[in-house]
């Protein structure tokens, strides 16, 4: 990995044994700069380590010597990388499915359960089953990768060009009967359904969502553990939970080593 000196822009440079960097062009001693933030390498993976262990805020406050502002900062950055880590085109028996994102009507605020009732009254096309939450469509291939991304509306012209995108032609697509999904053999797929209307969650044969579904289940778990996320903020946590669900099965000191180097190798 190539550090580049905040004098010289030299990327000729050897870590001394502080943690700190020199340039061998200039001669600049230095401390590694994330986006406009300079902290010694020691402290980033120590921030590191404490956010793959998930711990709040002020636990990591407490533990590390570094202010709320810059803290806020390099969790951000961090979010923002495991965002941008996204599997590769799958191919084989892939599952794809729609859910949506939001509390429980009763526990919302008052101008949320205003809008649904002027919309209503109002006979608007309303995204799904008469909802304001946030829609989030998602495919999982049966290797254990997961993607997913918030969406406007989930019907056809919304969800098909997505699985085009990140499904490879001649795949195996199971998906459930919503009508969205309507027309994709047509499109290069094998498609198999898998009838929930009916009670039915796999044929018996390999085709069915549960390994989506279970991946909805612990999104949804760990966002409602945040106790409530502003709605700009959603996609970095969605991308968040993804990369952690794509890597679970790395040890916690792997994940450190995979985390830190996506963050050097965009900000440094």
């Amino acid at each position: 990995m190539k550090i580049l000196c905040h004098r010289c822009k030299n990327n000729k440079t050897w870590k001394l044994k502080s943690g700190r960097f020199r340039c061998s062009v200039c001669g600049t001693t230095f401390s590694p700069r994330i986006s406009g933030i300079c902290l010694p390498e020691k402290t980033l993976k120590k921030v590191i380590s404490e956010f793959i262990l998930e711990h709040s805020t002020n636990v990591i406050l407490s533990r590390v010597n570094i202010s709320k502002y810059k803290l806020l900062k390099i969790l951000t950055l961090i979010r923002i990388v495991m965002a941008r880590d996204l599997p590769e085109v799958f191919d084989g028996t892939v599952e794809v499915d729609e859910t949506y994102l939001g509390g429980q009507m009763k526990n919302r605020r008052i101008k949320d359960k205003m809008k649904l009732e002027k919309i209503k009254g109002s006979r608007k096309k309303l995204s799904g089953h008469a909802t304001i939450k946030q829609p989030i469509f998602g495919i999982l291939c049966r290797d254990g990768k997961v993607w997913a991304q918030l969406i406007h509306n989930t019907e056809a012209i919304d969800l098909q060009p997505l699985i085009e995108n990140q499904v490879k032609k001649g795949s195996v697509v199971c998906s459930d009967t919503w009508r969205g999904y309507t027309g994709i053999a047509a499109k290069g797929y094998v498609h198999r359904l898998v009838k929930h209307s009916e009670g039915i969650y796999s044929d018996g044969k390999g085709n069915h969502i549960n390994g989506l579904e279970g991946f909805w289940g612990y999104l949804k778990r760990k966002l409602a553990a945040k106790g409530g996320i502003r709605k700009e903020k959603l996609p970095l946590f969605l991308g968040e939970y993804v990369w952690r669900y794509n890597y679970r099965k790395l040890s916690i000191r792997d994940k450190e080593i995979k985390a830190y180097s996506l963050l050097a190798g965009v900000y440094y």
